[in-house]
């Protein structure tokens, strides 16, 4: 599926309506930077601890943290299964962003569960079980320069390096105003929601803005944000949408999409951090 990013309404829309296809984070073999991506990569067989549902459809694996292990929040890595029992022709790798912040005592991916070889496997593989990660790659990091705000555009389980940079910021208490747009169908969908509104409640320097974008089909209530990020929402919680440094992530679809809405706002495009995925 792929969307004309000229027709800005649609594709915005629907990328931003978290569609499974388009998500950061959801195992994607491929990634392509626009800002330097050189990093020092090392290899590791981590061991699987533990697994959660942590939204419909949506599972968190947890990994045994290396004491070597280094990295910054935002960056990802390639997984890849060892000696798996079955493959299919996406093969044994991915790349997940890695959803844990660096404090954190044990590494975390998340995913959103599609019926590949890959997921079944991580989904039914023996606690204690080692998979290799070739990590941390990537440069979709906060700024140093405090004095700008960060803004987030993220949809479902694209979410994944927000929530590894807000929690890190947070933690070291860095000065950071943080402002995460993060757009789901249901509360139900939604990975990380709770933890995130509680970081909420807890930090000045960072508001969360959830929007649904199908309530009609929810089980769950929900008295915040509805519909599609737009600039009118935008316009609500961001004070000038010229001052931040802005973060988006994702296919080339939706982060041209994401783009024209920055564009729309009078974005900077010095003041834009991108990510784009391919080939998942």
């Amino acid at each position: 599926m792929r969307y004309n990013v000229s027709h800005t309404s649609i594709a915005l829309e629907r990328a931003l309506n978290c569609e499974p296809w388009y998500m950061p984070g959801d195992g994607f073999a491929g990634r392509i930077f626009r800002a330097d991506a050189a990093t020092s990569m090392n290899t590791y067989e981590v061991k699987l601890v533990r697994r959660d549902e942590i939204a419909e459809g949506t599972m968190a694996f947890y990994f045994e943290k290396p004491a070597s292990f280094s990295y910054r929040a935002g960056q990802y890595a390639e997984v890849t299964l060892i000696d798996p029992p079955e493959s299919d022709a996406e093969g044994p790798n991915r790349a997940f962003s890695i959803a844990a912040a660096p404090h954190e005592s044990e590494l975390m991916i998340a995913s959103r569960m599609r019926d590949t070889a890959f997921k079944r496997v991580l989904r039914t593989m023996p606690l204690g079980t080692a998979v290799r990660w070739e990590a941390p790659i990537g440069s979709f990091t906060l700024h140093t320069d405090a004095a700008k705000p960060a803004v987030f555009l993220m949809g479902g389980i694209g979410v994944t390096p927000a929530r590894a940079m807000i929690l890190d910021a947070i933690e070291r208490k860095l000065p950071h105003s943080l402002t995460l747009f993060y757009s789901n169908r249901r509360p139900e969908d939604a990975a990380f929601l709770a933890e995130l509104q509680r970081a909420e409640s807890q930090s000045p320097t960072f508001k969360l803005v959830a929007t649904m974008t199908d309530m009609a089909g929810a089980k769950q209530p929900w008295s915040g944000e509805t519909g599609y990020i737009d600039t009118a929402m935008v316009q609500r919680h961001v004070a000038d949408p010229t001052a931040p440094i802005w973060y988006l992530a994702g296919p080339a679809a939706m982060v041209g999409a994401m783009r024209a809405l920055a564009a729309k706002l009078g974005v900077n495009e010095d003041n834009i951090r991108t990510e784009e995925f391919s080939g998942y």
